[in-house]
């Protein structure tokens, strides 16, 4: 018997999806509102509100205070939102925004993304943009019987990524 070498791009088990989308906000009190319901506005989903463990005196940190919110986002909804916001920031991106399995990046103005108004009681408000990707067969470290590890050739490289995005979002990198 003789073996033919797979190529890695037949293997399906080595292609990429967006498993993913974080939008992120922050903010103490009057600012986590805001941002709050700028999330809600852009997702139509309940954003998640974060509370610190630490104290930090020199930021005026202390435990239990709500200092940010986010929303996950996954499947189609994400990738057609995710096009909204690529196209507020004019599907450009720096490659060193770009590292090991995601990338992100800040969208300074809510009002640049497409489809959105501006709205008195928010302001003039910025967010952050988290894209993360898998490959098939994250699950084993997930799941709660017969937990395995995943190989250092599971995670996605920065070039794959950055592929990715140009083909499937005709993203320019810089």
């Amino acid at each position: 018997m003789t073996k033919e070498k797979i190529n890695k791009q037949d293997n399906p088990m080595r292609n990429i999806a967006i498993e993913k989308i974080v939008l992120s906000g922050r903010g103490v009190d009057n600012e986590l509102e805001k941002s709050f319901r700028l999330l809600k506005k852009i997702t139509k989903k309940n954003p998640t509100k974060k509370i610190t463990e630490k104290r930090i005196p020199g930021f005026g940190v202390r435990p239990k205070m709500q200092v940010g919110c986010l929303v996950t986002l996954r499947g189609k909804e994400a990738s057609d939102l995710l096009k909204r916001l690529l196209a507020s920031i004019d599907n450009q991106l720096k490659k060193k925004q770009v590292t090991e399995n995601h990338f992100s990046f800040g969208i300074p103005e809510y009002i640049e993304i497409p489809g959105e108004e501006y709205d008195r009681e928010i302001g003039i408000i910025g967010l952050g943009v988290t894209i993360v990707f898998v490959r098939k067969g994250k699950r084993v470290i997930r799941k709660k019987i017969k937990k395995g590890r995943l190989p250092a050739r599971q995670k996605i490289s920065k070039e794959e990524i950055i592929k990715f995005m140009q083909q499937h979002f005709k993203t320019q990198f810089k």
